[in-house]
């Protein structure tokens, strides 16, 4: 029989344990090592069973056994020591504290949060790194507060039937039962958030709290007797539904986001947010209740526009079309065309996320394109994420190369606590005299070879004990009362070299690329002197029959008796899973479609434990790869189709494991050490850990993009908003004027007649400016190196200036025209090779971010 109802019964603490619920309700423990520690010694075997979730463990914990931790004076000492670190911690300044110039105050809003296993509100990477963002804005100490939806049935738990089959369950979540806490008005009443929709209907959301050490997340949930039925489901499912239910959600992220924002600050006392990111389009919404707002103050939407752009930053994470939420165009006209907006006229919503570039859908409204329009800071997230980023964008900005798109690149990076093994930070504090394994000197001599080794061994018997112990419930759940297979005893081997695989499972990233050949799969997996073993985890989204269908086909292989010991699939990949399978392997895996791993921050987690990655050189290992950190899997772009690419690939993926990387790790000295493989750990340990960490990635978003925002922000809103008013009067004159604006005439000298590295070439360009001014334009020399076909690279600009005689016939006799205007300057000659230039006309304003922020160019042929 099913409940109808279910819900949390809190336990009464003991007085003296009071620490433990302040403990418990600040989700630092979830990366605190000693307040794990605390919380697993009051019952270490209900601490395992439900992965480490302090919430959990207080309501499951006998009173009997509080009663006697109530009396242990040391234990209630350590408690409340605890409580009073968090306490310091919360408010000490820490290194955001130094910074003289940096915003008071910044909204993060993502669909989802991956923070603990405990919180299950996150499906793969945006969401885990959305997480770590969090935490380490806490540990810098950020004043950040994330928005998102409260899902009541999360992502969804994954098992796997005995034909390979992924299956969904969708267990509902009780907020009592959860690290929450509802936001109140004064008089205790929940404080709500309303949003006007078609019909006459009203969606109405509550705000859960979540405490992050310093930060403060905000969640809404619409599953309140407010809303009529089909409304209450708005926040069922992470990613779930049509059109319309998605829509919804994203309406809600972000209107019902800045509006829950609103009051938050409103009851805290906070300063009002002065940047706002958004990371991912799921939220572009939220600029356009910020203009509701700007436009009540007074102002029309061009002017309001401008402002919001200013403090805005938008994160895309996508590197492929089909990655981006497209809505239909004639959905998002029926939802803004009431009152959701007041003030906003529906076509210029819809004007925010049109396709008008070739290529693009007239039918559609694309939220990573107006998120690119209403933020005048954006960027990807590797290097080549950014490249990649600024060529599917390159539509937006016609005239200009991709690499003068203003799409700029910070490189993700993990949250090293959270995913650093206890025993490598027990190591680390014992040995190197720090539990920051991101400053560790790993390259010394102050650990041993022997001493990490053992280490590293410890760590893939504790991912072989926790793979053995997952499949075996998994069995027990698909087969109640049957005995689990004697051979679960025996998967995997702890002295066996263990490839990692875990990701979500779209066809891009190439699930079962290993099973390109399988016969070669499986003389590895059974060889002799030299055996691998692999353990996968991914998830399918529910509506991805294609990544069903590669998983099954994975699992099947696994399930061959000739291999099934040496490689396993682990259903309901998660945070505790990951935070086991990351160390405990010797080698991650990364095999996706190259350039379509944006980022893979996966394989970042598994190098803070010293793993060793095995990658196409996509993502951040494109740019971190250096040879001694692992090995690069060639990308055969060059192959006649994508059935030979996979073959090539995955033969150059079996040469390195065979040739390479076995022989590597099974070659041992007197010791029982192979110490050319932990060369190589500690060379990934000393160089990756410090640029993988989320603080490094944090910093930067601060330097970069934060505070130019918040100082752009700042300006543009000073004396009543005055330069929104005269950004947007002036953007719409330059833009009327564009037409009448060309490149007349070029014409340089001083070189020698063989030119050298230092010689001065000087540039002299006639302008028609038509109505404009010289102080509306840039007027540049566009310099680098010449290739085939004339095509500039890795190129440099100088701005040419304005000469106070317009009137001055050039050199060849070319006569000048009636509102042209010449500009001169000079160029330097820095490095030696083949060189060309060119000449452009861009416009010019202060509250411009990017010269090719309005898309307008003007290039001399």
């Amino acid at each position: 029989m099913k409940a109808i109802r279910r819900f949390t019964v809190r336990t009464v603490l003991p007085a003296s344990l009071s620490a433990l619920d302040e403990l418990a309700a600040n989700l630092r423990w979830s990366w605190h090592e000693p307040t794990r520690r605390l919380f697993a010694e009051i019952d270490p075997q209900i601490w395992q069973s439900i992965a480490g979730d302090p919430v959990a463990l207080l309501g499951a914990v006998s009173p009997a056994r509080l009663e006697a931790l109530a009396g242990d004076a040391d234990f209630v000492a350590r408690a409340n020591a605890l409580r009073d670190d968090l306490a310091t911690y919360s408010s000490e300044p820490r290194w955001y504290q130094s910074l003289s110039d940096a915003p008071a105050h910044i909204a993060y809003f993502s669909p989802e949060f991956g923070i603990a296993a405990a919180l299950p509100q996150y499906s793969g990477g945006l969401g885990i790194l959305a997480g770590d963002h969090l935490k380490s804005a806490s540990d810098l100490g950020l004043p950040l507060t994330g928005i998102g939806l409260f899902y009541r049935s999360g992502y969804f738990k994954q098992s796997i039937s005995a034909d390979g089959w992924q299956q969904e369950a969708y267990p509902v979540l009780d907020p009592d039962g959860l690290p929450l806490t509802l936001t109140r008005h004064a008089d205790g009443a929940p404080a709500l958030v309303s949003l006007a929709l078609p019909h006459g209907r009203t969606l109405h959301a509550r705000i859960w709290q979540v405490v992050v050490g310093r930060v403060t997340l905000l969640l809404l949930d619409t599953d309140i007797p407010e809303n009529e039925d089909a409304l209450r489901d708005v926040t069922d499912r992470l990613y779930g539904g049509g059109g319309e239910h998605r829509l919804l959600q994203e309406v809600l992220l972000g209107i019902g986001g800045v509006r829950a924002l609103r009051i938050w600050t409103e009851l805290t006392g906070r300063p009002e947010a002065e940047v706002f990111h958004t990371n991912e389009g799921h939220a572009g919404f939220q600029g356009l209740e910020r203009i509701s707002t700007l436009i009540h103050d007074g102002l029309t939407f061009a002017e309001a526009l401008q402002v919001v752009r200013a403090g805005t930053v938008f994160t895309t994470h996508t590197p492929v079309p089909a990655g981006i939420d497209r809505f239909d165009k004639g959905l998002v006209q029926q939802y803004f065309s009431g009152e959701l907006l007041p003030g906003v006229d529906v076509w210029e919503v819809l004007a925010l996320g049109t396709e008008n570039y070739p290529g693009g859908s007239d039918d559609v409204f694309n939220m990573a394109v107006m998120g690119l329009r209403l933020g005048q800071h954006a960027n990807g997230v590797s290097q080549l994420h950014g490249e990649v980023s600024r060529g599917m964008f390159n539509g937006l900005w016609p005239g200009f190369d991709s690499s003068d798109v203003p799409i700029t690149s910070v490189t993700n990076g993990v949250h090293a606590p959270t995913w650093t093994d206890p025993q490598l930070l027990e190591l680390s504090q014992r040995k190197l005299g720090t539990s920051d394994t991101t400053a560790a000197d790993w390259a010394g001599p102050g650990v041993s070879d022997a001493e990490l080794w053992a280490v590293r061994n410890r760590m893939r018997a504790n991912l072989v004990a926790d793979a053995r112990r997952r499949v075996t419930a998994a069995w027990h759940e698909e087969n109640p009362g049957a005995s689990a297979p004697a051979w679960f005893d025996e998967l995997l081997d702890p002295e066996v070299l263990t490839i990692g695989f875990a990701r979500r499972v779209p066809t891009y990233k190439r699930l079962t690329l290993m099973l390109e050949d399988e016969a070669r799969l499986t003389a590895l997996l059974t060889h002799k002197k030299r055996p691998i073993q692999i353990v996968i985890a991914g998830k399918s989204h529910p509506a991805d029959e294609e990544g069903k269908r590669l998983i099954q086909k994975l699992v099947r292989f696994t399930q061959d008796p000739e291999v099934r010991r040496r490689i396993v699939f682990l259903p309901n990949y998660d945070i505790a899973m990951a935070q086991v399978l990351y160390p405990g392997t010797d080698v991650w895996l990364n095999n996706p479609l190259r350039p379509l791993e944006a980022c893979g921050t996966s394989g970042m987690k598994a190098a803070l434990n010293g793993v060793l990655n095995l990658s196409i050189l996509d993502g951040w290992w494109n740019e971190y790869y250096d040879g001694e950190d692992g090995w690069a899997i060639p990308s055969a772009d060059a192959a006649g189709d994508a059935a030979e690419r996979d073959k090539l690939e995955a033969e150059a993926m079996y040469d390195l494991i065979e040739n390479q990387i076995a022989p590597r790790f099974y070659r041992r000295d007197s010791n029982g050490v192979p110490t050319r493989w932990m060369a190589n750990v500690r060379h990934t340990l000393a160089s990756l850990s410090p640029e993988l960490s989320a603080d490094r990635m944090v910093r930067e978003y601060v330097t970069r993009l934060y505070t130019p925002a918040a100082k752009a922000a700042e300006a543009i809103t000073a004396g009543d908003y005055a330069g929104g008013r005269e950004l947007a009067a002036w953007k719409g004159v330059v833009s009327g004027a564009w037409s009448g604006v060309s490149v007349v005439h070029v014409e340089s000298g001083g070189l020698a007649r063989v030119p050298q590295v230092g010689d001065r070439l000087h540039v002299r360009a006639q302008v028609q400016l038509g109505s404009l001014k010289p102080e509306d334009v840039a007027v540049e020399v566009v310099y680098g190196t010449s290739r085939e076909g004339d095509d500039l690279v890795n190129t440099a600009t100088v701005e040419l200036a304005p000469l106070e005689d317009d009137a001055v016939a050039t050199t060849t006799g070319a006569i000048v025209l009636d509102g042209s205007h010449t500009f001169a300057g000079t160029v330097t000659l820095s490095r030696p090779g083949s060189f060309g230039y060119n000449v452009r006309v861009v416009p010019k304003n202060e509250y411009l971010a990017n010269p090719a922020e309005m898309g307008l160019v003007s290039v001399a042929h």
